[in-house]
């Protein structure tokens, strides 16, 4: 992929979030197995995809989104599964290729990779950084042997932390994901499992606690009595510590669940938060582009042979379109950016939703302790990041 190309001469629509950059999701669904607690879009086949096929398939849905949304200046990729480092690194490369050709790209773009630290993925990474992607994520979930049998994880904890040491030669940045609020998890446990990963972590970490989500093993082992998650104050306790921990080690929260260094925050992420646009490539992707008459909400077909089947024969895989009213803008507004400990502009708030929020309701929040008014944003507190969909719904009321 080249630093950066001529971009298009179209303009794109002036929006309130402009600013917040364009990222392109590329969602590649494989996986060698389904971890019982995931309900991504994730899909595990006993033949290896036919990855030409597939980029065939990527590289016409990206000129279809280009279409929909020309003249923008990509400034973040994000290859999202499933396991994208199941991906040959060729095809890492001819994705990123068909990007830059649909797009201005950025000469600081942010190229984000997910993997499995498992020693044969790990070998993938040099090749991946050749084809361009200069940051990488790393599923390692768990450090302690029981917990990650029990998540359904391939990787043991050496695995793990060899590859991270062996991802933070080669990439410029790095992160990892841990889960915490894992059936008998203690604080004590937690705090020394998050101590050691600080100390072999570099900027960012992802740390995210436990959900039962519907229709998963975890959730039907729950439902039999066979699971026993954390009681709400046990988690609490958790995420107390992870707070605590965190800051010591100048790690803070910069959204709820992701904690990085100053500068060092996962720019893509934020383009979502910030509700910037960004375009979703292949199964079951999502996307937010803005057109003339406002914002759209598009999604691809999630099975990964009828996407593919369909790419191939239509130009895209797009099953989903949706004109979003400004109340929904509005909504979306505030469900993504008080996430942020950053919070948000109420002047974009009233840009995008066409009126201001509720004075009274951000008064009585700000009573009960859960928002605060801060050099001009709004933002949630402690108190009001443990009941997060709650101050949201308040604010959308």
């Amino acid at each position: 992929m080249s630093a950066a190309i001529a971009g298009k001469k179209a303009r794109p629509p002036a929006h309130a979030t402009r600013d917040a950059g364009f990222g392109v999701y590329v969602h590649w669904p494989f996986c060698l197995a389904k971890c019982p607690y995931c309900d991504f879009n994730s899909h595990v086949r006993h033949a290896r995809p036919d990855q030409e096929s597939f980029v065939r398939a990527f590289e016409a849905e990206l000129a279809h989104m280009e279409a929909l949304a020309p003249g923008r200046v990509v400034t973040s990729i994000f290859f999202g599964g499933g396991t994208p480092s199941l991906m040959e690194a060729s095809t890492v490369g001819a994705i990123l290729d068909a990007i830059a050709r649909n797009w201005a790209v950025d000469r600081d773009v942010e190229v984000t990779l997910e993997a499995n630290p498992t020693s044969v993925e790990a070998g993938r990474f040099r090749g991946y950084r050749e084809a361009g992607v200069n940051r990488v994520s790393l599923g390692v979930q768990a450090l302690h042997e029981h917990d990650l049998k029990v998540l359904g994880r391939m990787h043991s904890v050496e695995e793990a932390m060899r590859a991270v040491a062996t991802a933070m030669s080669i990439f410029e940045r790095v992160s990892f994901d841990l889960i915490y609020a894992r059936p008998g998890q203690t604080p004590a446990a937690w705090r020394s499992e998050l101590e050691t990963a600080i100390s072999r972590s570099g900027e960012h970490l992802s740390l995210y606690q436990l959900t039962l989500e519907p229709g998963t093993p975890f959730e039907a082992l729950w439902r039999a009595g066979k699971l026993v998650p954390p009681t709400p104050e046990e988690a609490r306790l958790l995420y107390e510590v992870t707070q605590e921990v965190c800051d010591r080690h100048r790690l803070p929260a910069y959204e709820v669940s992701n904690h990085a260094r100053r500068g060092a925050e996962c720019r893509h992420n934020l383009t979502y938060w910030r509700y910037g646009e960004y375009a979703g490539v292949g199964p079951g992707a999502h996307g937010r582009l803005v057109a003339p008459r406002g914002r759209l909400a598009l999604s691809t077909e999630k099975r990964p042979e009828a996407w593919l089947q369909q790419v191939l024969a239509k130009g895209h895989g797009v099953v989903e379109r949706q004109l979003l009213s400004r109340h929904d803008e509005g909504d979306e507004f505030l469900l993504m950016g008080l996430r942020l400990a950053e919070g948000i502009e109420p002047e974009r708030f009233a840009a995008l939703a066409g009126c201001e929020l509720a004075r009274e309701r951000v008064l009585h929040l700000q009573a009960l302790g859960l928002v605060e008014e801060r050099e001009g944003r709004l933002r949630a507190t402690s108190e009001g990041f443990l009941v997060l969909d709650a101050v949201v719904a308040d604010l959308a009321a």
